[in-house]
């Protein structure tokens, strides 16, 4: 079904973003500072279109390079104090930033592709995830989505490209050029299945 913009919402209208290669440009390296973080373009100003269409927007994000040493939680929020000024700047806003600091080789359910960062949002916010948008760049992000029944959204910026020439994608993803391009298409009401 089309989203109504203009219907009443009998729930919160929430998007769920990863960061590196949705909002900002990856690096293989980790982004590590302030300074190494730099947005793709058009996607903080598709944030503020998305919180102008009345859509909450969060992010769930596997922060490794905290586990690997390369930087710590206090760097991690100096760069997302960035990210958030840069996002005001243009009249957007992040309403919570959810992140696993752990390897590969944790055992924890909050890396991505497990769900727990989703499960953590979806108690915080008090709703189900059933098809809200959850939009990513890599396989990981696209199986977390689709374990907690989320609609899987991936966007070809960052690894995106990568991602849908290697892998076999979960059902019923859904493929963007860029967050700008998939905030275009939601608030043109194309067909983005979303339950309202």
């Amino acid at each position: 079904m089309n989203v109504d913009l203009a219907a009443p919402s009998r729930r919160l209208k929430l998007i769920v973003l990863d960061r590196d290669g949705v909002i900002n440009f990856d690096n293989e390296e980790y982004v590590k500072s302030p300074e190494e973080w730099v947005p793709l373009p058009g996607s903080l100003e598709a944030i503020a279109q998305l919180n102008s269409g009345g859509y909450h927007v969060v992010i769930a994000t596997n922060q490794s390079g905290i586990g690997r040493g390369l930087f710590d939680a206090q760097i991690l929020i100096a760069i997302h104090a960035k990210m958030h000024q840069m996002l005001g700047r243009v009249g957007g806003r992040i309403d919570a930033v959810f992140f696993c600091p752990h390897t590969e080789r944790s055992a924890c359910d909050c890396r991505k592709p497990k769900p727990g960062m989703l499960r953590e949002i979806a108690q915080r916010f008090r709703i189900e995830l059933d098809d809200v948008p959850c939009i990513g760049d890599s396989l990981r992000d696209l199986q977390a989505a689709s374990a907690v029944n989320a609609l899987p959204i991936l966007v070809r910026t960052g690894k995106g490209e990568e991602t849908l020439k290697n892998g076999t994608l979960p059902p019923r993803t859904q493929v963007f050029d860029s967050l700008a391009d998939f905030a275009n298409a939601l608030l043109a009401e194309l067909p983005i299945k979303q339950k309202t």
